[in-house]
């Protein structure tokens, strides 16, 4: 299949270009949010193709990838359209709309069940899709004392990343903050790495002792599934699709804050409990979030909508 999909979020489309189709990717010469092109910081293989994007209406496509609204009016007339819903509703939730409710025109794929059961999307077909991710090559180690965060934009974000916690782990054992638009962060122990590349990140994050996901309202982080498939013990909100990501024996999630500060405390002065956890939480994360299994759960999808519309 030809497959148009703009570059959105990185690390979920690492996933989906790694198929068996061919991926057309919008550019302009900004390089902007419109047409960015192919990643710089991601590894993707040849079969994802840079088009112009002005060009769009003159190309063979068999299906369009949607995640913004505004990308509707950028896909030619007449290609079947599946949204992809990567967010948490914001607004008035539970009572938020959504802004493809109540068409017939396309299939909303979320991503996590949490998603499906906030979301009021009317009369508009939905499923499910769990993610699925390259397996990370690291392998966690926590040779270094630090507790490691993946995050983009704490600054901006603040409570929604919970970047307000971080003072409160960070007085327990130094704090490194890895992603985008971390470098402003400030504060004793709190070291930022700026958007390093994929497998550079991959590999400093699995070196940490303990994995905090402190994001309060989010779809579900693939970096908490990165950091688990790499073996990784994992602290964290018990908070949106987290707490069917993370079983009791792969991680420690709570809602108090204190229970999980006593718990980066005991992991990291019990090396075994460490490892055991973490084992764990790469053989749910395998199997739960596996590569094969998004890519064909994916291609079922298409090939549903793709025959629907001949």
């Amino acid at each position: 299949m030809n497959i148009l999909l703009w570059h959105v979020h990185g690390s979920w489309t690492t996933s989906f270009v790694q198929g068996k189709h061919r991926y057309l990717i919008p550019v302009n010469e900004a390089r902007d949010a419109w047409g960015r092109g192919r990643a710089q910081t991601f590894d993707w293989p040849a079969t994802v193709e840079e088009v112009p994007l002005d060009g769009l209406a003159g190309l063979d496509l068999d299906v369009a990838i949607v995640q913004r609204p505004e990308e509707m009016d950028l896909v030619p007339r007449g290609v079947p359209v599946i949204y992809v819903e990567h967010n948490t509703p914001k607004g008035d939730v539970p009572n938020t709309r959504h802004p493809m409710a109540d068409r017939d025109d396309l299939v909303i794929a979320h991503v996590t069940d949490f998603n499906d059961l906030f979301w009021d999307t009317g009369g508009t077909r939905t499923t499910v899709i769990d993610h699925g991710i390259v397996e990370p090559k690291p392998r966690w180690s926590g040779d270094v004392g630090h507790l490691a965060v993946v995050t983009n934009e704490p600054i901006r974000r603040n409570r929604v990343t919970g970047t307000d916690l971080f003072p409160r782990f960070a007085a327990v054992a130094p704090l490194d903050v890895f992603g985008m638009g971390v470098e402003g962060l400030r504060g004793p122990r709190i070291t930022p790495y700026d958007d390093p590349p994929q497998h550079v990140m991959h590999a400093e994050v699995a070196r940490r002792r303990i994995y905090l996901h402190l994001t309060r309202w989010t779809s579900l982080g693939l970096s908490l599934i990165e950091a688990m498939q790499m073996g990784m013990p994992v602290v964290g909100l018990a908070t949106t699709e987290a707490v069917a990501a993370v079983p009791p024996d792969a991680g420690v999630l709570d809602t108090r804050v204190s229970t999980l500060v006593e718990a980066t405390h005991w992991l990291l002065e019990d090396a075994e409990a460490a490892r055991s956890l973490g084992g764990r939480a790469r053989q749910v994360a395998l199997a739960r979030y596996g590569l094969d299994r998004f890519l064909a759960d994916w291609d079922r999808l298409l090939e549903e909508e793709t025959c629907a519309s001949r």
